[in-house]
């Protein structure tokens, strides 16, 4: 790990040493470390060595990856960057307990992820394993906000991650924690328990567009909690996984008028599609935002983080009780050194995966926002009206309709979706969802053996690729359906930028190339499904 002969005397004393957490589990191979300390999802299956989403702990530069709306494989120069961290970390440890050198490391992390938001040195940051983990994080700290257990209301509950449904109730959800505590998933978290009422989002006679009534929607479930003396957390949706937000910012805006210090509000960002001054609008309000550095920044998954507005801090770090199921969701170090009561509570536990999957992320963040904000938008922009126009054309995508929302500056590159969401059709009829999920899964697989066929057939289908993994649609007249999403990501945009506008255009083109190979792929598993029968055969 580089550490010099003089240093062994050192080095042996620490790996050997009283602290509870020693050096010797950083010596751990990477790879197990990157998938150590979350919840059963991040597990890799033995065989295939992926995680739930199909994602490797290491690698794959072969992988095609446009499913930054579900999960990304770690890059070279994360990876790079993880291990550096690592040997970093191994050497501050020479000179300082493990616990203590790997707090003043989170601290700094929080500094670096402020700075490439761009917020105020004021906005603690709560790390965690997960989103779903950061969702049971801010509903501790809005009980302590709102002085009373609040109801939930939960906008996208139909786009959400699924452990929402769970964690909107202060329930576990999963059966183990991401600090190896056998729980029982879907029980109550001790402490947490709590009611929620679901939003949906997709409309309820399609099946295939959102609902146009959101805003009354949200409105009629706060009043009605409110009418029942209950303080509300609103969990609001920016953006979900068809890429949709909502309610509007003039609902909020009436939400604040007319009930100020009744309802507080969490944005579900996770997925991280949204301008920095959009980001900071949203925490000035006083919102708490979910975000993740997964997702869009293509970090790999899982890391979770809170965003909390400096209003909010002085209500938090106070004596008082914490929930007694939170210890099993949070170490010291997640919590930010300024809360010092709060930090007291909780044990010492160094979370050595979360932490290398955040310095990973971070790598990520800080390469994409160093790119000039001038190309990203351009860039975004470029590829999103490419990926449209591919899924318009071909014949076997079928799109589903973006959202509608008024786009501002605060919207920066994002005032285009990045988030291109369509099903999948047979000679014109709707594709099954048993389909669809085996496309997805076949779509990662070189599988130009089944395919057989011409040298160019078998050369799109032996490509590996990775698009959204499938999400499911209802339509209220016809049998359910599931939507791939084609996304563009903040490492194509880092990818493809050069200083030379020349490369830069060309660099843009190939990453057009290939989401055009996928289409292709995409078509010709569906064609030989039926067209070829016993060459290849699509597994439910």
């Amino acid at each position: 790990m580089g550490a010099g002969a003089s240093d062994l005397s050192a080095l042996e004393y620490s790996i050997e040493g009283g602290s509870r957490y020693r050096l010797r589990d950083l010596f751990t191979p990477l790879d197990t470390l990157l998938a150590s300390g979350g919840d059963p999802r991040l597990a890799l299956d033995p065989r295939q060595r992926v995680n739930a989403y199909g994602c490797s702990a290491s690698p794959e530069p072969e992988l095609w990856n446009f499913a930054s709306s579900t999960a990304s494989t770690i890059s070279q120069a994360a990876y790079d960057r993880a291990a550096l961290a690592r040997e970093e970390l191994v050497h501050k440890c020479l000179f300082d307990e493990v616990e203590f050198a790997f707090d003043a490391r989170c601290e700094g992390m929080r500094e670096a992820l402020r700075g490439h938001l761009q917020l105020s040195p004021r906005v603690e940051i709560v790390f965690s394993p997960s989103g779903t983990d950061s969702q049971l994080h801010a509903q501790f700290l809005a009980r302590a906000v709102l002085g009373a257990a609040p109801v939930t209301i939960v906008v996208g509950a139909d786009q959400t991650g699924s452990g929402t449904v769970h964690t909107a109730r202060g329930h576990h959800f999963s059966s183990l924690t991401a600090s190896g505590v056998a729980v029982r998933k879907d029980g109550a978290v001790a402490g947490l328990a709590g009611e929620s009422i679901a939003v949906p989002l997709l409309d309820g006679a399609s099946g295939l567009a959102m609902r146009s009534d959101a805003d009354a929607a949200v409105m009629g479930a706060i009043e009605a909690s409110l009418a029942q003396g209950r303080r509300v957390l609103l969990h609001i949706m920016d953006s979900s996984k068809l890429g949709w937000r909502a309610p509007s910012e003039a609902c909020l805006d009436e939400i604040a008028k007319r009930w100020y210090g009744k309802v507080q509000v969490v944005v579900d960002a996770c997925q991280m599609r949204l301008g920095r001054r959009r980001l900071r609008a949203y925490l000035d309000r006083g919102y708490m935002v979910l975000m993740t550095g997964s997702k869009f920044f293509g970090g790999p998954a899982f890391s979770g983080a809170l965003l909390v507005p400096k209003g909010l801090s002085r209500v938090v770090d106070r004596p008082g009780e914490i929930a007694q199921g939170l210890f099993d969701y949070a170490g010291r170090c997640d919590w930010p050194m300024a809360w010092t009561a709060l930090r007291s509570r909780f044990e010492r536990r160094p979370n050595f995966g979360q932490w290398l999957r955040w310095e990973a992320a971070l790598a990520e963040i800080g390469s994409y926002y160093a790119v000039p904000g001038a190309f990203r938008t351009s860039a975004v922009a470029e590829l999103a009206a490419g990926i449209e126009r591919m899924i318009a054309l071909s014949p076997s995508l079928r799109p589903v309709a973006n959202a509608i929302w008024t786009s501002g500056a605060d919207d920066e590159e994002f005032a285009k979706p990045t988030i291109f969401p369509f099903t999948l059709l047979r000679d014109g009829k709707p594709v099954s969802i048993a389909e669809t999920a085996a496309v997805h899964r076949a779509l990662a697989r070189d599988v130009n053996e089944e395919i057989g066929g011409s040298a160019a057939d078998r050369q799109v289908a032996a490509q590996r690729c990775r698009i959204g993994q499938p999400v499911r649609l209802a339509p209220q007249d016809a049998a359910p359906q599931a939507a791939l999403r084609l996304c563009v990501g903040a490492r194509l945009v880092t990818d493809a930028w050069s200083p030379d506008p020349v490369l830069a255009q060309r660099n843009l083109q190939h990453i057009l190339e290939r989401i055009a190979h996928v289409v292709a792929k995409i078509e010709l598993l569906l064609d030989r499904a039926t067209a070829v029968p016993g060459t290849f055969v699509l597994e439910a």
